[in-house]
């Protein structure tokens, strides 16, 4: 039982929450003036110059490709360049909100365990961020609040993203800097413990959340019939306001295991 709930809680709520899950993972056409360019022919490095030209005209997002050009420069060229070849062989642009879903989504990949051994303050401010835009989220269009915490695939966070480019930057720059800690601090956690989940269920629940809401956060267990967006929603951000009033151990160790597990999946 107590591996079981491991697994469901990475499979759960942290199968979205740590950004790079892909949540706008869909190719889609860059709405800019390079999108004219159609099929003309177009070499790698043209292609490369464009993109990067697109990201330095954002600002909210260049401050994180700039972030992680200085940290793991051999990702940030790998994952420009695979950019870069794919625009020059298909003529299609993508946003610049996908190019940063999608170097997330990549970076924590081949990175994001080392945020399970960052400092407390990176780490925590990983969930900080997650939290923040989940709360955005909610405001706007709670459809879109569940697909985020869910992990969906579509393009309403895309455009969500679009117009709240300093947040979404700000969770994707929180997520480098934990892993930029991790690779300095390489502290190791224990995993853990079934104390730690039943003290997480108790907070839960004191903070108001039905057994329904915490057996879908906690266990990964879907209600027949699903619970309403807005309850849902609602339930997300308790969980991670609650996650940060945890004993701090408990809570470390609870942030590792999830960031280990998504990095790996």
């Amino acid at each position: 039982m107590f591996l079981e709930k491991l697994l469901t809680l990475a499979a759960g709520l942290f199968l979205s929450l740590w950004l790079g899950v892909g949540l706008v993972q869909t190719y889609t056409l860059q709405r800019s003036p390079f999108a004219a360019a159609g099929l003309r022919g177009l070499d790698k490095g043209a292609a490369r110059q464009e993109i990067e030209t697109l990201i330095a005209a954002t600002p909210d997002y260049a401050r994180y490709f700039a972030r992680l050009r200085e940290t793991f420069t051999s990702d940030y060229e790998q994952i420009l360049d695979d950019f870069a070849a794919r625009y020059a062989k298909n003529r299609q642009k993508q946003s610049v909100d996908y190019y940063l879903t999608e170097t997330m989504r990549r970076l924590r990949q081949s990175r994001g365990v080392l945020a399970a051994k960052a400092d407390k303050e990176p780490l925590t401010q990983v969930f900080i961020g997650q939290l923040e835009v989940l709360r955005a989220l909610g405001q706007e269009d709670k459809k879109t609040c569940v697909a985020f915490l869910y992990g969906a695939t579509d393009l309403d966070f895309q455009n969500f993203a679009e117009k709240r480019r300093m947040l979404v930057s700000d969770m994707a720059l929180a997520a480098l800097e934990a892993m930029v800690s991790g690779a300095q601090r390489q502290i190791e956690r224990e995993q853990p413990t079934s104390t730690d989940f039943r003290v997480l269920e108790v907070a839960l629940a004191d903070h108001g959340l039905g057994r329904q809401e915490i057996d879908a956060l906690v266990d990964g267990k879907m209600t027949d019939p699903p619970l309403d967006d807005a309850r849902m929603c609602a339930a997300g951000q308790t969980y991670l306001e609650v996650l940060r009033t945890l004993p701090e151990a408990a809570r470390l160790r609870i942030m590792a295991l999830s960031v280990q597990l998504m990095a790996k999946s």
